[in-house]
Parts: structure tokens; C-alpha cells; sequence
């Protein structure tokens, strides 16, 4: 029973139009106004250097040192694009890229003083941004919407994996 009611779901035309709907706000809050904040650094650069700042911040195990192999875990992403962005965070003196010993015990992040006031500078814009945001749609709604929203990432991944399985 429950299936058959899942199956008519997946078949209404509410799923499609709300799919549509999920993947155009999403492409919309992407698009022109946050793209211009970030002109000297794009979104992945600036997750990228939260963690590398939030590590300097708050970690002692590490001497405020992000491991590639952190970054590239907590991204989600492959090892080889985490090296890429490092390469060209570090080309831009946004970040010192170094290593232990003879390299072999990884290599690692550090940001730099130019690195330091660029993020001082977009947390500033952030924070009285979305500070009026959260004002004007209220702070209960955004942690709702915000709680929302990772269920529905969970879900969704959840559904890939068992496409995945299935596929396989």
C-alpha cells in the first residue's frame, strides 16, 4: 500500500513541477548577486578558506595546519581537485602551501595575511547581509528552512545510493 502511494507520487505532476522549482531557486540564489561578492574569490575558494582559517582558530593537533586530505573530506571532494584549488589559492598568496618532513606525511594549508583581510572583508559583507536576511525573514524560519534542507540533502543522497545499488 505504501508503495503503490509512493509510486502515484513519484508519477504526479507535483513532483516534476516541484523538482523544477528546487533546481531553478537554486540556480537563481547562485547566480548574479552572489557571484558578485565573490569576484577575488570564488564559492569553493571561499568554503575552502573558512575551513583553513576555522582550523587556524580552533586547532591544536594540527598547529592550525588543514591537511589536504581534511579539506578535501570535508568538501567532498577528490584529492586531486583539493590539490588544484591549493595550487591556485597559493598562486594567488591567498594561502602558504607546505608539507612535513619530505612531503610524504602531507601536505598542508596556511593562510596567509592577504588570505586573512580578503576573508575579514567577505565575513564583513556576509555578515551584515544575511544578519538584514535573517532579521527580515526571521531567525526561527531560517533554522527551520536551514534544518529542512539538510533532511532533504540526506534524502536525496539517500536516493542516489539506492539508484547506485540499483544500477549496479
Amino acid at each position: 500500500m505504501q508503495e503503490q502511494k509512493n509510486q502515484e507520487l513519484l508519477l504526479s505532476p507535483e513532483v516534476v513541477e516541484l523538482s523544477k522549482e528546487l533546481l531553478y531557486q537554486k540556480y537563481m540564489m547562485s547566480r548574479e548577486h552572489i557571484h558578485s561578492f565573490f569576484q577575488e574569490v570564488n564559492m569553493a575558494d571561499f568554503v575552502a578558506l573558512q575551513i583553513v582559517k576555522g582550523a587556524e582558530a580552533s586547532d591544536t593537533s594540527h598547529s592550525g595546519r588543514t591537511y589536504l586530505k581534511d579539506l578535501a573530506e570535508k568538501m567532498r571532494l577528490g584529492i586531486h581537485q583539493v590539490s588544484k584549488m591549493a595550487g591556485n589559492l597559493s598562486d594567488r598568496g591567498l594561502v602558504k602551501w607546505s608539507h612535513d618532513g619530505n612531503g610524504s606525511e602531507g601536505t598542508y594549508l596556511i593562510l596567509t595575511e592577504y588570505g586573512s583581510n580578503i576573508m575579514e572583508e567577505k565575513e564583513k559583507v556576509l555578515r551584515e547581509y544575511y544578519g538584514r536576511v535573517i532579521h527580515t525573514f526571521g531567525k526561527e524560519n531560517v533554522v527551520q528552512l536551514l534544518t529542512l534542507m539538510q533532511r532533504l540533502e540526506t534524502v536525496m543522497n539517500e536516493e542516489l545510493d539506492h539508484m547506485e545499488e540499483e544500477n549496479v
